[in-house]
């Protein structure tokens, strides 16, 4: 009995070793999971009011859209509830849906508001296009988030003293036990676009001192152990060559100058220039960018450890990713619920005929030769701003006017911004120098090329205006600054001292696109509605379209 008794005991004693050892190794792993954080940040940027997958000027289908976007965000919230889900900017303005809303019945709540609420988003940067509409719409609309809009660059200017921020700068979400600041910062280059009742009272200050300012505020009071910049800006230059983007107004974009002077900073989600930057190193910091009109989805993935010193959290890794949607992504029914009554009304409107045209009329390479498209916008432009020169871009190469019928959604496709219009008194060598300045965007004559292969393709499209009411030719054969040739009024060679009425639109009268020639000119006429309207009250007026082409301008010395 007493061996057998001894040998109960053994395995007794054994068994306990072996529980005692499970526990510790239990406990270590416990530990060891205790001192690992996983943060997953979710950002969408420049969703410029798409919620469905449509291009309202052609009613047909386009990948894009916040109720596809929706699809890939429940998808990731699967697996990790507490993901941070932001935004960077450039929300409620871009589509008919949005300009509906906002312009003809805006008693409802923000559509985009409405939809992003209802993903829980965390935060939204203001962008720029958030002000197209004036205040009254802005502010309207950030009252119907549940969600802060961020931006720690803008200040109120009628506040005596030291000017308080007129957003929230920040906020910080505890997410897994890791302390999340997201610091908020907006494109100080509204003033070159807007004009100034839309911004009136309000300054955007320069974004580098800031995010120093504010980085350190959340590192420091904050606490933060994870900073996230959501910024309405993108890079700057190109990092290939570290030459800065020659259509940007200054300090327009400075995601590589805060990256590389701003100490603090682990990630920076970018906006604003409509790119798709999956993952991008600079000076260590992550910088990430998804693209534009909810085609894609940013994923930023951060592992932390904690550190057994003073119980701070250390990043130890950090990756990024752009995720598209695809014509597989399903439309998420919620979204697509919230959506419909903005996407009928929409409809309705831009189903509503108003004119005729004798024949088709397309502007495919409108940036090349004159086209009736742009005549009309020119026609429309002189008529409304008494002027004697039009000046205008294309902003929408796809724009169709058919023959027959003619209804609000066909003109509304010409012109896709909220400009609205501004007639200056200039001289005939202001004139010329604005079409000089258009022309750089053919670049520096290269023998042998197409006159495609000479577009300079960091320059903007919308950027290149062209002039009715005088004629010329652009010969891209010749230098910056000597190329617009034979430059007459009235079939006469337009002299630097005469005077002229040139009317063009706000974005350009405040500097938009490098125009500085504009700049301080005397303002003869200033319009309150935007062009869009204007050109289709000109065609419900008038009923007729005219499609005939006056080729007052040419392109010559190209192949």
């Amino acid at each position: 009995m007493n061996m057998l008794k001894r040998k109960y005991t053994a395995i007794a004693f054994f068994s306990l070793f072996i529980f005692a050892l499970a526990v510790s190794v239990s406990t270590s792993a416990g530990n060891d999971e205790a001192r690992r954080a996983h943060v997953v940040i979710l950002g969408t940027t420049d969703m410029h009011g798409r919620i469905f997958p449509i291009d309202y000027y052609t009613n047909k289908y386009d990948n894009v859209g916040i109720a596809k976007v929706a699809t890939l965000i429940k998808e990731a919230r699967k697996t990790d509830p507490s993901l941070m889900l932001v935004d960077s900017g450039d929300t409620i303005q871009g589509t008919p849906l949005e300009y509906f809303h906002n312009k003809r019945n805006n008693r409802p709540p923000d559509p985009m508001m409405l939809t992003m609420s209802a993903l829980h988003y965390d935060s939204m940067t203001v962008g720029n296009h958030e002000y197209n509409f004036g205040l009254k719409v802005l502010e309207k609309a950030r009252s119907e988030a549940k969600f802060p809009w961020l931006s720690a660059n803008t200040y109120n200017t009628q506040v005596k003293g030291d000017p308080a921020n007129h957003y929230t700068p920040y906020i910080i979400k505890e997410v897994n036990g890791v302390r999340v600041g997201v610091l908020g910062l907006t494109t100080p280059g509204i003033p070159n676009w807007e004009n100034v009742p839309n911004y009136v009272g309000l300054e955007f200050r320069e974004t580098v001192s800031e995010a120093k300012k504010w980085v350190s505020v959340l590192r420091g009071t904050g606490k933060a152990d994870l900073v996230v910049i959501t910024m309405h800006m993108g890079i700057e230059e190109d990092l290939r060559t570290g030459i800065p983007s020659p259509s940007q107004v200054p300090n327009e974009n400075a995601a590589v100058a805060i990256a590389r002077q701003v100490p603090g900073v682990d990630v920076i989600l970018m906006g604003h220039t409509h790119r798709d930057v999956p993952s991008l190193f600079i000076n260590g910091v992550l910088l990430a960018q998804a693209n534009r009109w909810a085609s894609h989805l940013a994923r930023v993935d951060v592992y932390l450890e904690k550190n057994e010193g003073d119980g701070r959290w250390r990043v130890m890794a950090k990756s990024s990713r752009t995720i598209p949607v695809t014509e597989k992504t399903a439309i998420d029914p919620e979204i697509a619920q919230l959506g419909q009554p903005y996407d009928k009304e929409t409809q309705d409107w831009l189903g509503k005929v108003i004119g005729d045209s004798p024949a088709e009329m397309t502007a495919p390479d409108c940036r090349f030769r004159d086209t009736g498209i742009i005549d009309l916008i020119h026609r429309v432009q002189l008529e409304a701003g008494k002027a004697d020169v039009s000046m205008a871009a294309c902003f929408n190469p796809q724009a169709r006017i058919p023959k027959g019928p003619v209804t609000v959604r066909d003109i509304a496709g010409l012109y896709e911004y909220e400009n609205t219009l501004v007639t200056l008194e200039l001289t005939g060598q202001q004139l010329k120098d604005a079409l000089e300045h258009s022309a750089k965007y053919f670049r520096e004559y290269q023998p042998g090329k197409s006159l495609a292969e000479q577009v300079d393709q960091r320059i903007p499209g919308y950027n290149f205006d062209m002039a009715e009411g005088v004629t010329y030719e652009l010969d891209v054969s010749k230098p910056f600054g000597q190329r617009i040739q034979n430059l007459k009024f009235k079939g006469q060679t337009l002299s630097p001292a005469q005077k002229l009425r040139v009317v063009t639109n706000n974005y350009r009268v405040n500097g938009g696109g490098g125009f500085t020639m504009y700049k301080n000119a005397p303002v003869a006429y200033r319009s309150s509605e935007e062009v869009r309207e204007l050109i289709i009250d000109w065609v419900e007026r008038n009923k007729k379209i005219p499609t005939e082409v006056n080729n007052n301008w040419r392109i010559v010395g190209a192949q």
